[in-house]
């Protein structure tokens, strides 16, 4: 099998995506690149089983309706309270990832995430993917929830430094080899993520993660699904 995890950025100099090789009950990082073309990543998408994408595939449902309908000046008045901003805000797979990981991702609605959405939406398209659950060869990931969900270490790396991190992750998993590309991923936070991004599309093509409950899968189908990784990183051999 292969995978591929992408951090995707806004721009191409800060994209990073690996490609994963799994065989014999080992992953070796076979290709890691920086600085990633919206033509590569399509090229690379296309030639592997699982491909993990960190952004968002999708808006919260709610705050399209009301785009739409403010545009169109046909905006129904409500009673603005929190909870109202919070369905503008957060899509059904956020709030999941809220209550299974305590954590909080970035709204893409009322973020600076959403110039990544932009991209990701665009590159979906060009693949010709309108189900956003999963379902096919994408999946939507976060890779700070997927290492809490390892039990490994998740805030601060990208500020206070990953080298210690890395090495956590290569003893909880001895069968994951880097290959060339060990100090490329300990020098750019950008590459780890990509690896754990292709850890974690492993963990959905094998079914090993959160799965939409039914009153979800509308929701997640248009969305989009945050694949959170159920058991142990050695489940993933």
């Amino acid at each position: 099998m292969l995978t591929l995890g992408v951090d995707l950025a806004s721009a191409d100099e800060r994209t990073a995506m690996a490609r994963l090789e799994w065989a014999g009950g080992a992953a070796v990082v076979r290709e890691m690149r920086l600085g990633v073309s919206d033509e590569e990543l399509l090229d690379a998408v296309r030639e592997v089983d699982k491909a993990g994408l960190d952004c968002p595939l999708g808006w919260p449902s709610a705050f399209v309706d009301f785009v739409a309908a403010q545009r169109k000046g046909h905006s129904t008045p409500v009673a603005a309270d929190a909870a109202w901003r919070r369905t503008l805000a957060y899509r059904v797979t956020d709030q999941a990832v809220r209550k299974e990981a305590g954590l909080n991702p970035l709204s893409v609605s009322a973020d600076r995430i959403a110039y990544v959405a932009f991209r990701g939406a665009n590159l979906l398209a060009h693949l010709g993917i309108e189900d956003r659950s999963g379902a096919g060869v994408v999946v939507e990931v976060y890779p700070a929830a997927s290492l809490r969900r390892w039990g490994l270490t998740h805030r601060g790396y990208k500020t206070d430094g990953h080298g210690a991190l890395l090495d956590e992750l290569l003893a909880a998993a001895p069968w994951l080899d880097l290959g060339p590309y060990g100090e490329l991923c300990r020098t750019s936070h950008d590459a780890f993520d990509a690896v754990i991004a292709a850890l974690a599309a492993r963990a959905a093509a094998l079914g090993r993660f959160v799965p939409p409950a039914p009153e979800q899968r509308e929701a997640a189908r248009v969305e989009g699904w945050i694949a959170l990784p159920t058991g142990d990183l050695n489940d993933l051999r």
